[in-house]
């Protein structure tokens, strides 16, 4: 086991910083995507406004990070903890997954059956268990193959169990979500690579892959028809192809500086889900490619603390969960601008921690919180002092 060289280690507060600028960032779009010149921006009944909710959900969010943070690092240091918790988690994404499926249980009113209904005194709330699924799979499979005793390149104790858990995951989340359900596949092949998977199991399971996302591909038209919209938007610029232009023009009508905070016209209804997936499209325009260029800055940044934080990580499950967690929001933030300029064709994968929501923010929230908690331990001193690794890490 090689030592940490502590002088490289990343604070906790960088981690934190860097998703608490990109929420703000957020904020204030959704703010600006929602305004209406027939209601407030606030009204008494705060939760009742988007704006309102999403202040709400991002103050939420930090909280979630800010005890993740704390309360991750003692739960991190018990091998026990490690491993029954992924598995806990696990459980509970998939019955969840699986109840969304339950006719009834779903709401009806958001048109597909992928959210769970949980308003309260007029509230209307909705959790999307795809979001868990996405913390959830990264964590399964850093247990089943970060662990001490885990082998990566054996295929029955590792990769049989973690290619079952990514059909399981991806199978379910795929019948009504296929962005999510492409964005769990990739991810977690990578994660295999990463983990030092041998590649002829490695080409088995992309093989499985393709032919599952295939088989979700055309089990709905709709999503054929995207993918037909985005080879040629102009042959129905009123119906499928209405979305990826509106979303081109928003985004040129920004310019280089953009037309000002607050003046852009594209989310008077011209730009469907403007406040949402395609929060970034109104960034353009109102920000230019100035402020489009920050976030995506902001989130290189975060890839690199991520990556950072992966490299001095005090045990092989941290090092195989910071480097999943990184990615995977990375690869979903990379998805979403691919999409809303129209580089691929349109998905329903949100900008993590910019688009209004609670389910997505809550998630990404507990994931930095996770980083942030696994440098935090970097950054401890109790080392074997003969070998000067981490003391739980000289049996490694």
């Amino acid at each position: 086991m090689i030592g940490i060289d502590r002088t490289n280690t990343i604070r906790p507060a960088a981690v934190i910083l860097v998703a608490a600028m990109l929420m703000s960032i957020g904020l204030v779009m959704v703010g600006s995507a929602t305004a209406s010149l027939d209601r407030p921006l606030l009204s008494p009944r705060i939760g009742t406004t988007p704006f309102g909710r999403q202040a709400i959900f991002m103050l939420i969010g930090l909280g979630i990070m800010l005890l993740t943070a704390r309360f991750a690092v003692p739960l991190l240091a018990s091998p026990s903890v490690r491993a029954r918790f992924p598995q806990i988690l696990f459980v509970s994404a998939i019955v969840l997954l699986i109840a969304v499926l339950v006719p009834g249980v779903a709401d009806p009113q958001r048109g597909s059956q992928r959210w769970l209904h949980l308003g309260r005194m007029g509230i209307n709330i909705g959790f999307q268990p795809s979001e868990l699924a996405k913390l959830a799979l990264v964590a399964i499979l850093a247990s089943l193959l970060g662990e001490r005793n885990a082998d990566p390149r054996s295929f029955v104790r590792a990769f049989l169990p973690a290619s079952l858990a990514i059909g399981l995951c991806v199978g379910l989340v795929g019948k009504e979500n296929f962005g999510t359900a492409t964005l769990l596949a990739c991810a977690a092949g990578v994660i295999l690579l990463v983990a030092g998977c041998r590649l002829h199991h490695l080409l088995v399971i992309v093989g499985l892959g393709a032919a599952g996302l295939t088989v979700l591909l055309f089990a709905e038209p709709y999503r054929l028809a995207r993918i037909a919209a985005h080879q040629d938007f102009w042959a129905n610029p009123q119906g499928d192809g209405y979305q990826p232009l509106q979303s081109l023009v928003t985004i040129a009508s920004g310019g280089w500086w953009g037309a000002g905070l607050g003046s852009g016209v594209q989310k008077y209804g011209y730009l469907p889900e403007s406040h949402t997936d395609f929060v970034f499209a109104v960034l353009c325009e109102e920000l230019g490619v100035f402020g489009g260029a920050l976030v995506i800055l902001l989130f290189c940044v975060f890839v690199w603390v991520g990556i950072r934080t992966m490299l001095v990580a005090r045990t092989r499950f941290e090092r195989l969960l910071a480097f999943g967690l990184t990615f995977l929001v990375a690869l979903q933030a990379a998805m979403n601008i691919a999409v809303v300029t129209v580089v691929t064709p349109t998905t329903g994968v949100p900008l993590p921690m910019l688009s209004a929501g609670g389910s997505g923010m809550f998630t990404v929230c507990a994931a930095v919180g996770l980083l942030a908690a696994i440098a935090h331990r970097a950054s401890l001193n109790d080392v074997d002092p003969t070998t000067g690794c981490p003391l739980e890490d000289t049996a490694s």
